[in-house]
């Protein structure tokens, strides 16, 4: 009984028109709690034994736009790091939050009620060499490094346990010249499925929809979205009895390619499985305490069979 928690950076409940690519029928995994609409804010809430979407505040309470840096680490800690310091920031972390990432993270207390989680995005050497240069790691990389867990490298996609940013493995080998084979999203689903027979969470982020959101470019948003909606559609109709599955995001921006900026908008919450913790969720705050729940609920189910 695990947990397999999606990112995807970027994506808000917009307008059904024709500047929202996610205002498709054809994006089966979005319309597949949704009712089969896609995803855009005519879609009505769902609240069921085994399928939730509901549409949830990512401004927390702050002026302005909401960015990744503030917006990633209130998702990733249930604290409103944008309160903290006053207002939005990214798309790093600002100085005055990263404790919360450091200590206090939903990978942290993860590990704190003694169970495993794995973070399945993998970076290049270059990666590492310009994060540790610079000392600027982005939330989830800062998060999953200050618990103790290993950052997936070259090696762990070469032996298939690990998947890069943009699912099917392309961008490694046209831009870096690495030597990777390109993969199915449905093969790098499978992965991700593997991982949950290992691990209790699972965590995977998915950014090119934001990158294609900020250059408005409908090609791009089309492309990128429908990797990711085959890759979700995998993971949605292989779901094992027993574990859940939670997609979200940080703020808006792919679902208006009228702006190259965020938006204000809400961003969707969906849940396969275990959804009774997810009921009342108003904000992205709200996302880590019910993870924390579902997997405490596993735990006892564990120690109840044993």
């Amino acid at each position: 009984m695990s947990v397999l928690f999606i990112f995807i950076d970027g994506i808000g409940v917009g307008k059904n028109n024709s500047s929202n690519p996610l205002a498709s029928g054809n994006l089966k995994s979005f319309s597949s709690f949704t009712g089969g609409n896609g995803l855009h804010n005519e879609c009505e809430p769902v609240a069921g034994e085994k399928f939730l979407f509901r549409s949830i505040d990512a401004n927390l309470g702050i002026e302005g736009l909401p960015q990744s840096g503030t917006g990633q680490t209130s998702l990733f800690t249930g604290k409103n790091a944008s309160m903290k310091i006053g207002k939005h920031f990214g798309p790093f972390p600002h100085s005055k939050i990263k404790p919360l990432l450091q200590k206090d993270s939903l990978f942290h207390q993860t590990i704190a009620l003694g169970l495993k989680p794995f973070f399945l995005n993998a970076y290049p050497d270059i990666f590492f060499e310009r994060s540790a240069k610079r000392n600027r790691w982005s939330c989830t990389t800062l998060m999953v490094k200050s618990a103790g867990v290993r950052l997936n490298r070259l090696q762990d996609v070469l032996e298939g346990t690990a998947i890069t940013a943009e699912i099917v493995q392309s961008a490694w080998r046209d831009m870096l010249a690495l030597d990777v084979p390109e993969i199915s999203p449905e093969e790098a689903a499978e992965r991700m499925l593997s991982a949950a027979e290992k691990y209790d969470l699972v965590l995977y982020e998915y950014y090119l929809t934001d990158k294609a959101g900020h250059e408005k470019n409908r090609d791009m948003a089309d492309k990128v979205i429908h990797v990711a909606d085959r890759f979700m559609y995998k993971i949605i109709s292989d779901l094992k009895p027993g574990d859940t599955l939670v997609i979200t995001s940080d703020h808006g921006n792919l679902e208006d390619l009228g702006v190259k900026t965020h938006t204000r908008n809400p961003v969707p919450l969906m849940v396969k499985g275990n959804t009774d913790p997810f009921k009342n969720a108003e904000s992205i705050l709200d996302v880590t305490p019910a993870i924390l729940n579902v997997l405490l609920m596993n735990g006892k189910l564990k120690s109840d069979i044993v």
